[in-house]
């Protein structure tokens, strides 16, 4: 049985993450700062900042599903993902992301970004910056076990659970209908099937519906 923590387990992705996780078996501690919401078997009332080694010793995969969204808060995607590595430098418990689409690129060379295109709003950018920022600091740290899961452009809250998807790269994929888009209830799928069978590690991957 696979033992897992899930940070900022209350968001709607890390509901979702969690209650596929506990559908297919895995032991899930659901991390959270107020009143557990989430269907895991186990919780840690804390905040994400106050973890320390110690809380996240024995679990074989950690899933960070820290979001920050305002102006003030934007940095946070950069300091949380640095403290979780350093509470997870040496270990073999995996930390895998969930991340953005906005660094996915757009170009074999690896040289323009989803969030680099004119179409993309202006009022999501902050954002993209901020977790492609966190994204270029984590592919440094070589010390810890990671993976970072990027959705599709359009990543749909309250769309369907197909249980189907095409897993990605580097690069936005597209399915064969031209669409990049993607409900969090299948992103949760595909988080747990990295959990389960994956091995990407230190890698960015991305997922879009079938």
């Amino acid at each position: 049985m696979k033992k897992i923590a899930v940070v900022a387990a209350n968001g709607k992705e890390g509901r979702l993450i969690t209650e596929e996780a506990v559908k297919r078996g895995f032991d899930v501690t659901a991390v959270v700062r107020s009143e557990n919401r989430t269907a895991a078997q186990n919780v840690l009332q804390k905040d994400l900042f106050d973890l320390t080694a110690e809380d996240l010793k024995g679990f074989d995969a950690v899933v960070d599903a820290f979001g920050a969204w305002t102006e003030k808060t934007l940095p946070q995607h950069s300091t949380s993902l640095e403290h979780l590595c350093d509470s997870l430098s040496g270990t073999d418990t995996r930390l895998l992301i969930v991340g953005g689409a906005g660094s996915l690129y757009v170009n074999p060379e690896h040289t323009a970004c989803v969030m680099d295109g004119p179409d993309f709003p202006d009022s999501f950018k902050p954002l993209a910056s901020a977790m492609g920022k966190a994204l270029g600091e984590l592919r440094g740290r070589n010390d810890v076990r990671w993976t970072y899961i990027s959705p599709a452009a359009d990543f749909q809250a309250d769309g369907e659970r197909t249980g189907e998807y095409i897993l990605g790269g580097e690069e936005l994929t597209l399915n064969e209908r031209g669409e990049s888009v993607i409900s969090y209830a299948d992103y949760a799928v595909a988080m747990v099937d990295e959990i389960e069978n994956g091995e990407h590690i230190q890698q960015r991957i991305s997922v879009v519906r079938k």
